[in-house]
């Protein structure tokens, strides 16, 4: 019989209503990382099969009494507060959900303070609450989190890794860990087992660049390589690193990396490595961003009419339908600014429309709309308009990847109030020399002189006397393109057309200012993977 060994975290705490008027001081964010070692084995013939809870169920991990959990608690810290948690840590051996019907396996008492208070922000606690059995250990890890909301989307493939299974291939995986302040490693990724070969091509993944790396570009990461077994023993076949700066580079040999198992170096003098893992990194990013307004309003841009779209809905709608294609998977980040936000009414000029901070990602334009329709009913729309905080934020995107693999395009879609004039030029101005545009759809009835400025056909923008060096802002009123008629599939088509006009050339503009050259077209990809 095979179990599921579940860890369920209970925090208790002051719960603090949401009252738009009056925003409590925002709490700093820490990640709290759970592993466990030598639990009891409560299954007959086979290890227990971690997993655990926190608010909500979290992954399996099979046959282990020795589990390192990827997904993270994030908990707001409060220093002057006692914030108390308890583990449970349970068998699962069915699917039900009632913890009544599963092996009870320890428990914890601990505070978060206790843990962030830590060496090195590392609590390692027995485990109780079953008389008479020693129930193992605990290992809590706690890590502030940066700022940083941007999303890295890769696809690793390998070749000729070290053959494991003794009447077949190897059935590798990879696991991924970013280095820690103390020299430890912290897993955040695990890729899906690709069965039977020694050349596997891994499927796309997007994962948060702070659970990457905390927003560092530069701090090491470790990729182990294994050989699944379904006992839950699986194989070591070797390792490397590299850091998500490295990783940007995209396709090339810069991003080949040999997998290297430490104990057969040593044995074998002839060793050279266990295969290679070649990393793919080549996306579009679409940034999408909806201002603000009030929705219950019928005056308001985003008033929510039952039998039409609102003018924001449309633009999006629009513009997106096309922009869409250049993307792969067709999942995009979709974000807001300017407004209050639930529970404390913190004023934010960036948040998820899906209301998923970890995972601000819509599938498809379909997935941004439900979204933005959704968002418009739990958040209070709010003042002021900052553009630059956003033009900075996929600036240092794009900072990040300028060897041409990737090219950025963040949509604006604005009533045309603007607080920040002077900063947005400047984050402009920087942003010209990187590999991104900005598409600008003003809606409504304002003048937008503002958004003429921005766009820079007539005059280049410039900031503190430094002219920009390429144009990359498109900007176009969405009033002229209302059909009278109301037919409004030929006038979003026509604003569609218009407004992306510009993406071509200002993409080809800064390969050429970086003296990019188009890639080789690739060989002809065989059925056996042997081209990874």
């Amino acid at each position: 019989m095979e179990g599921d060994v579940m860890d369920k975290v209970e925090a208790t705490g002051t719960v603090h209503d949401f009252d738009p008027m009056s925003g409590s001081i925002p709490a700093t964010k820490v990640e709290i990382t759970v592993s466990c070692r030598d639990l009891l084995d409560r299954d007959t013939f086979s290890k227990s099969d971690p997993r655990k809870f926190s608010f909500g169920r979290t992954e399996v991990i099979d046959n282990t009494l020795n589990p390192d959990f990827v997904r993270k608690y994030i908990l707001d810290y409060f220093f002057e507060e006692k914030q108390n948690l308890r583990f449970d840590v349970y068998d699962i051996d069915s699917k039900s959900p009632d913890l009544g019907k599963h092996d009870f396996l320890g428990q914890v008492h601990c505070t978060l303070g206790e843990i962030v208070g830590s060496p090195a922000s590392r609590l390692e606690k027995p485990l109780g609450g079953i008389p008479g059995k020693k129930c193992g250990t605990i290992i809590l890890s706690a890590e502030e989190l940066g700022n940083c909301r941007d999303y890295a989307t890769m696809q690793f493939c390998a070749n000729k890794l070290d053959k494991k299974d003794f009447f077949g291939k190897s059935d590798p995986f990879m696991v991924f860990y970013r280095s820690n302040e103390d020299g430890t490693f912290t897993i955040c990724h695990k890729t899906e087992v690709v069965k039977s070969t020694l050349n596997p091509v891994w499927q796309p993944f997007s994962i948060p660049v702070r659970a990457l790396c905390n927003g560092d570009y530069e701090r090491t990461i470790k990729v182990e390589v294994y050989d699944w077994d379904r006992d839950g023993s699986h194989d070591f076949i070797g390792e490397f690193t590299t850091s998500y700066k490295e990783l940007c580079r995209g396709q090339s040999q810069l991003n080949v990396y040999e997998v290297v198992n430490a104990k057969k170096k040593i044995k074998k003098k002839r060793y050279i490595n266990s295969g290679t893992v070649i990393c793919w990194f080549a996306s579009l990013t679409l940034t999408l961003l909806v201002l603000k307004g009030n929705p219950s309003q019928s005056t308001s841009l985003h008033y929510m009419n039952p039998y039409q779209m609102n003018a924001y809905a449309m633009a999006l709608k629009a513009v997106g339908e096309i922009i869409q294609d250049y993307d792969s998977d067709k999942m995009f980040p979709a974000l807001g600014f300017g407004a209050k936000l639930p529970p404390d009414g913190r004023v934010s000029h960036e948040f998820p429309l899906n209301g998923n901070v970890e995972n601000p990602y819509c599938n498809g334009m379909e997935g941004i709309l439900e979204a933005y329709h959704q968002s418009l009913k739990t958040v209070q729309l709010y003042g002021p308009t900052n553009f630059a905080p956003v033009v900075n934020h996929v600036a240092r995107y794009a900072a990040a990847v300028q060897d041409g693999s990737q090219y950025f395009v963040l949509l604006i879609i604005t009533d045309g109030v603007i607080s920040d004039m002077a900063q947005t030029k400047e984050a402009i101005v920087n942003a010209a020399k990187l590999p991104m545009s900005i598409i600008i759809v003003g809606v409504g009835q304002a003048e937008f002189d503002a958004m003429v400025e921005l766009d820079g056909d007539d005059i280049r923008i410039s900031s503190r006397g430094k002219l920009a060096e390429r144009d990359i802002v498109q900007f176009v009123p969405f009033r002229d393109y209302m059909d009278r008629t109301g037919n409004h599939v030929l006038s979003m088509a026509r604003l569609a057309k218009d407004v992306l006009a510009e993406i071509p050339d200002q993409l080809i503009s800064y390969m050429k200012s970086k003296t990019i050259k188009p890639n080789p077209v690739p060989p002809a990809y065989s059925t056996n993977h042997k081209q990874c």
